[in-house]
């Protein structure tokens, strides 16, 4: 909500991205993060922390596993009837049967190689305060991956909280 966002967010023009606490996937997203926070055109994205009116800090991590599932039904069904005579004076010999039998076998193996990625962060200001946070989480996009998509929701919620701070003066003006 607007009333929760600080003040000072909108005011924010330069940010730092800080090493992100991880696994070496860490760095990679917060490469990805650096991109996307200049892409968005919201801030000057610097390489310098001293210059910067807020550093943007956190945890990152990606994970690629496979996940198996295996699975064997089965159904069967025999029925058999039979009846016989035989005679000793006659060389003759008779018989009756009826044998039916039913099977149904189904096997699956699924491999699945799966992808994820999550980033928790938050904006911190010049004199330590947090101004902003955020955990994002994906699974991959249909055209990019999971570090790249979870990069691109952090800048996508902090341009719509952005957003809404810049809203919420005149909403408060309004008010007796």
């Amino acid at each position: 909500m607007a009333e929760d966002l600080p003040p000072e967010l909108p005011s924010l023009k330069r940010i730092y991205v800080d090493r992100l606490v991880g696994n070496e996937t860490a760095d990679k997203i917060r490469e990805l993060l650096v991109t996307s926070l200049h892409n968005s055109k919201l801030f000057i994205v610097t390489e310098d922390a001293e210059r910067a009116d807020a550093i943007l800090k956190g945890a990152a991590d990606e994970q690629v596993y496979s996940e198996q599932f295996q699975s064997s039904d089965g159904a069967d069904m025999h029925v058999g009837v039979g009846a016989g005579t035989r005679s000793v004076r006659t060389t003759g010999l008779a018989a009756r049967g009826i044998s039916v039998g039913v099977g149904d076998n189904e096997s699956t193996n699924i491999h699945e190689r799966k992808h994820e990625a999550m980033a928790t962060v938050r904006l911190v200001s010049r004199s330590g305060d947090v101004i902003w946070s955020t955990t994002q989480e994906s699974e991959g996009g249909k055209f990019k991956g999971a570090g790249a998509d979870v990069a691109d929701k952090v800048t996508k919620r902090l341009m719509e909280d952005m957003a809404k701070a810049k809203q919420a003066p005149a909403n408060t003006h309004q008010e007796p």
